[in-house]
Protein backbone atom coordinates (compact mmCIF):
# COMPACT_ATOMS: atom_id res chain seq x y z
CA UNK A 1 0.00 0.00 0.00
CA UNK A 2 1.44 3.35 -1.05
CA UNK A 3 0.97 6.51 1.00
CA UNK A 4 2.19 10.07 0.45
CA UNK A 5 2.75 12.61 3.21
CA UNK A 6 3.03 16.36 2.58
CA UNK A 7 4.61 18.91 4.90
CA UNK A 8 4.15 22.46 3.59
CA UNK A 9 5.65 25.68 4.90
CA UNK A 10 2.66 27.76 6.13
CA UNK A 11 3.96 30.74 4.13
CA UNK A 12 3.30 28.75 0.94
CA UNK A 13 0.01 27.10 1.88
CA UNK A 14 -1.55 28.66 -1.21
CA UNK A 15 0.52 26.26 -3.32
CA UNK A 16 -0.79 23.12 -1.61
CA UNK A 17 -2.96 21.97 -4.52
CA UNK A 18 -0.15 22.41 -7.05
CA UNK A 19 2.47 20.81 -4.79
CA UNK A 20 0.42 17.60 -4.73
CA UNK A 21 1.60 17.13 -8.34
CA UNK A 22 5.34 17.25 -7.55
CA UNK A 23 5.88 13.45 -7.63
CA UNK A 24 4.13 13.26 -11.00
CA UNK A 25 6.13 16.18 -12.42
CA UNK A 26 9.44 14.51 -11.67
CA UNK A 27 8.73 11.71 -14.15
CA UNK A 28 7.22 13.96 -16.81
CA UNK A 29 8.45 16.67 -19.18
CA UNK A 30 7.43 19.33 -16.67
CA UNK A 31 10.17 21.74 -15.67
CA UNK A 32 13.88 21.95 -16.44
CA UNK A 33 16.26 19.18 -15.39
CA UNK A 34 19.24 20.49 -13.39
CA UNK A 35 20.77 17.20 -12.25
CA UNK A 36 20.25 13.51 -12.92
CA UNK A 37 21.79 10.43 -11.34
CA UNK A 38 21.03 9.00 -7.92
CA UNK A 39 19.05 12.13 -7.13
CA UNK A 40 16.96 14.09 -9.61
CA UNK A 41 16.75 17.89 -9.42
CA UNK A 42 14.36 20.04 -11.46
CA UNK A 43 13.33 23.66 -11.47
CA UNK A 44 9.62 24.16 -12.16
CA UNK A 45 7.55 27.27 -12.79
CA UNK A 46 4.69 26.55 -10.40
CA UNK A 47 3.10 30.00 -10.89
CA UNK A 48 3.80 32.59 -13.62
CA UNK A 49 7.28 33.91 -12.86
CA UNK A 50 7.58 31.83 -9.65
CA UNK A 51 10.09 29.00 -9.86
CA UNK A 52 10.64 26.23 -7.35
CA UNK A 53 13.52 23.81 -7.02
CA UNK A 54 12.63 20.15 -6.42
CA UNK A 55 15.11 17.49 -5.37
CA UNK A 56 13.98 13.88 -5.39
CA UNK A 57 16.18 11.69 -3.22
CA UNK A 58 16.78 8.13 -4.35
CA UNK A 59 15.04 5.29 -2.56
CA UNK A 60 17.21 4.19 0.36
CA UNK A 61 18.86 0.77 0.49
CA UNK A 62 17.26 -1.76 2.83
CA UNK A 63 19.29 -0.95 5.95
CA UNK A 64 18.71 2.78 5.57
CA UNK A 65 15.09 2.10 4.63
CA UNK A 66 14.60 0.49 8.04
CA UNK A 67 16.53 3.24 9.85
CA UNK A 68 14.61 6.06 8.15
CA UNK A 69 11.23 4.29 8.29
CA UNK A 70 11.53 3.59 12.02
CA UNK A 71 12.29 7.21 12.89
CA UNK A 72 15.78 6.45 14.20
CA UNK A 73 17.09 9.04 11.75
CA UNK A 74 15.32 11.69 9.72
CA UNK A 75 15.25 11.11 5.92
CA UNK A 76 17.53 13.33 3.81
CA UNK A 77 14.63 15.28 2.34
CA UNK A 78 13.22 16.10 5.77
CA UNK A 79 16.60 17.24 7.06
CA UNK A 80 16.95 19.45 3.99
CA UNK A 81 13.52 20.94 4.79
CA UNK A 82 14.35 21.65 8.45
CA UNK A 83 17.90 22.98 8.29
CA UNK A 84 17.48 26.24 6.28
CA UNK A 85 15.54 27.75 9.18
CA UNK A 86 18.31 26.76 11.60
CA UNK A 87 20.87 28.36 9.27
CA UNK A 88 18.79 31.54 9.02
CA UNK A 89 18.92 31.87 12.80
CA UNK A 90 22.70 32.41 12.64
CA UNK A 91 22.59 34.65 9.56
CA UNK A 92 23.41 32.02 6.92
CA UNK A 93 21.21 32.01 3.84
CA UNK A 94 19.89 28.81 2.30
CA UNK A 95 16.98 28.85 -0.19
CA UNK A 96 13.73 28.92 1.76
CA UNK A 97 11.98 25.60 2.29
CA UNK A 98 8.57 25.25 0.65
CA UNK A 99 7.63 21.60 1.17
CA UNK A 100 8.75 18.12 2.11
CA UNK A 101 7.07 15.12 0.49
CA UNK A 102 7.50 11.54 1.64
CA UNK A 103 6.37 8.38 -0.13
CA UNK A 104 6.05 5.04 1.67
CA UNK A 105 5.21 1.54 0.50
CA UNK A 106 3.73 -0.69 3.21
CA UNK A 107 5.26 1.64 5.77
CA UNK A 108 8.76 1.60 4.29
CA UNK A 109 10.29 4.83 3.02
CA UNK A 110 10.50 5.30 -0.73
CA UNK A 111 11.25 8.55 -2.57
CA UNK A 112 11.44 11.78 -0.58
CA UNK A 113 11.23 15.24 -2.12
CA UNK A 114 12.55 18.58 -0.93
CA UNK A 115 10.96 21.68 -2.48
CA UNK A 116 12.61 25.08 -2.07
CA UNK A 117 12.77 28.46 -3.72
CA UNK A 118 14.81 28.59 -6.93
CA UNK A 119 17.32 31.38 -6.42
CA UNK A 120 19.22 33.26 -9.11
CA UNK A 121 22.72 33.36 -7.61
CA UNK A 122 24.71 32.99 -10.80
CA UNK A 123 28.05 31.77 -9.44
CA UNK A 124 29.29 28.58 -7.78
CA UNK A 125 32.60 28.19 -6.00
CA UNK A 126 34.08 26.10 -8.80
CA UNK A 127 35.35 29.48 -10.01
CA UNK A 128 37.75 29.60 -7.07
CA UNK A 129 39.98 27.17 -9.02
CA UNK A 130 41.14 29.97 -11.33
CA UNK A 131 40.87 32.89 -8.93
CA UNK A 132 43.59 35.54 -9.06
CA UNK A 133 44.14 36.28 -5.39
CA UNK A 134 45.48 39.84 -5.60
CA UNK A 135 42.47 41.13 -7.54
CA UNK A 136 39.85 39.17 -5.56
CA UNK A 137 40.74 39.76 -1.94
CA UNK A 138 37.33 41.29 -1.20
CA UNK A 139 35.61 38.11 -2.44
CA UNK A 140 37.97 35.89 -0.43
CA UNK A 141 37.51 37.91 2.75
CA UNK A 142 33.74 37.90 2.29
CA UNK A 143 33.75 34.14 1.86
CA UNK A 144 35.95 33.73 4.95
CA UNK A 145 33.47 35.86 6.92
CA UNK A 146 30.60 33.69 5.66
CA UNK A 147 32.42 30.49 6.73
CA UNK A 148 33.38 31.97 10.10
CA UNK A 149 29.76 32.95 10.80
CA UNK A 150 28.62 29.42 9.96
CA UNK A 151 31.23 27.81 12.19
CA UNK A 152 30.85 30.25 15.08
CA UNK A 153 27.12 29.50 14.94
CA UNK A 154 27.94 25.89 15.80
CA UNK A 155 27.25 24.46 12.34
CA UNK A 156 29.36 22.82 9.68
CA UNK A 157 28.29 21.64 6.21
CA UNK A 158 29.68 18.11 5.80
CA UNK A 159 29.88 18.59 2.03
CA UNK A 160 31.29 22.13 1.92
CA UNK A 161 32.20 21.74 -1.74
CA UNK A 162 32.08 24.12 -4.74
CA UNK A 163 28.70 22.95 -6.04
CA UNK A 164 26.98 23.49 -2.69
CA UNK A 165 28.03 27.12 -2.21
CA UNK A 166 26.41 29.72 -4.46
CA UNK A 167 27.39 33.37 -4.61
CA UNK A 168 26.55 36.65 -6.28
CA UNK A 169 27.57 40.32 -6.09
CA UNK A 170 24.76 42.77 -5.41
CA UNK A 171 24.48 46.21 -3.85
CA UNK A 172 28.26 46.43 -3.49
CA UNK A 173 28.58 43.22 -1.49
CA UNK A 174 29.18 39.51 -1.99
CA UNK A 175 26.33 37.26 -0.95
CA UNK A 176 26.58 33.50 -0.36
CA UNK A 177 24.05 30.71 -0.06
CA UNK A 178 24.34 27.10 1.09
CA UNK A 179 22.44 24.35 -0.73
CA UNK A 180 22.14 20.59 -0.31
CA UNK A 181 22.08 21.10 3.43
CA UNK A 182 20.82 17.67 4.52
CA UNK A 183 24.36 16.83 5.70
CA UNK A 184 25.07 19.20 8.58
CA UNK A 185 27.11 18.83 11.77
CA UNK A 186 25.96 20.70 14.86
CA UNK A 187 28.26 21.57 17.74
CA UNK A 188 31.43 23.51 18.46
CA UNK A 189 33.66 24.04 15.42
CA UNK A 190 37.24 24.57 16.58
CA UNK A 191 40.18 25.67 14.44
CA UNK A 192 41.05 22.14 13.30
CA UNK A 193 37.50 21.34 12.19
CA UNK A 194 37.05 24.75 10.60
CA UNK A 195 40.24 24.44 8.53
CA UNK A 196 39.39 20.86 7.59
CA UNK A 197 36.01 22.02 6.32
CA UNK A 198 37.76 23.92 3.47
CA UNK A 199 39.46 20.77 2.11
CA UNK A 200 36.92 20.02 -0.64
CA UNK A 201 37.11 23.49 -2.20
CA UNK A 202 38.81 24.08 -5.55
CA UNK A 203 41.76 26.45 -5.73
CA UNK A 204 45.52 26.80 -5.72
CA UNK A 205 47.75 27.31 -2.69
CA UNK A 206 47.72 31.15 -2.81
CA UNK A 207 43.92 31.09 -2.62
CA UNK A 208 43.91 28.74 0.36
CA UNK A 209 46.58 30.76 2.15
CA UNK A 210 44.57 33.95 1.67
CA UNK A 211 41.36 32.21 2.76
CA UNK A 212 43.00 30.71 5.87
CA UNK A 213 44.50 34.10 6.79
CA UNK A 214 41.17 35.90 6.52
CA UNK A 215 39.36 33.09 8.36
CA UNK A 216 41.92 33.13 11.20
CA UNK A 217 41.55 36.91 11.52
CA UNK A 218 37.76 36.56 11.74
CA UNK A 219 37.91 33.92 14.46
CA UNK A 220 40.97 35.09 16.39
CA UNK A 221 43.05 32.03 15.50
CA UNK A 222 46.80 31.85 14.98
CA UNK A 223 47.27 32.68 11.29
CA UNK A 224 50.29 30.48 10.57
CA UNK A 225 48.72 27.47 12.26
CA UNK A 226 45.46 28.04 10.41
CA UNK A 227 47.32 28.13 7.08
CA UNK A 228 49.24 24.97 7.98
CA UNK A 229 46.10 23.05 8.90
CA UNK A 230 44.15 24.25 5.87
CA UNK A 231 46.90 23.17 3.46
CA UNK A 232 47.39 19.88 5.31
CA UNK A 233 43.73 18.85 5.09
CA UNK A 234 43.45 20.11 1.51
CA UNK A 235 46.43 17.97 0.45
CA UNK A 236 45.13 14.92 2.32
CA UNK A 237 41.67 15.14 0.75
CA UNK A 238 42.82 15.68 -2.85
CA UNK A 239 45.56 13.04 -2.71
CA UNK A 240 42.95 10.52 -1.62
CA UNK A 241 40.49 11.79 -4.26
CA UNK A 242 43.13 11.57 -7.01
CA UNK A 243 43.85 7.94 -6.13
CA UNK A 244 40.21 6.92 -6.41
CA UNK A 245 38.90 9.22 -9.15
CA UNK A 246 41.86 10.55 -11.18
CA UNK A 247 39.75 11.20 -14.29
CA UNK A 248 37.27 13.43 -12.44
CA UNK A 249 39.69 16.16 -11.38
CA UNK A 250 38.92 19.16 -13.60
CA UNK A 251 41.61 21.57 -12.40
CA UNK A 252 45.35 21.43 -11.90
CA UNK A 253 46.38 20.49 -8.36
CA UNK A 254 49.45 22.02 -6.72
CA UNK A 255 49.67 19.86 -3.62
Amino acid sequence: MKTTKFLINPSYQRLEKALKNVPLWMDSDEGVVIQTGRNLIKKIEIEPGFWINVKRYHKPAWLNKIIYSSGIRKPKGKRAYIYPEKLAQIGIYSPESIAYIEERNWGFLGYTYFVSLQIDYEHKCYEFSELQVDSNMELIRSFATFAARLHEGGMMHRDFSPGNILWTYRNNQYLFALVDTNRMRFGRVNMRLGCKNFSRLYGHKPFFKALATAYAEQRGFDIEECIRLTLKYRRRFWERYARHKPDMISFELDL
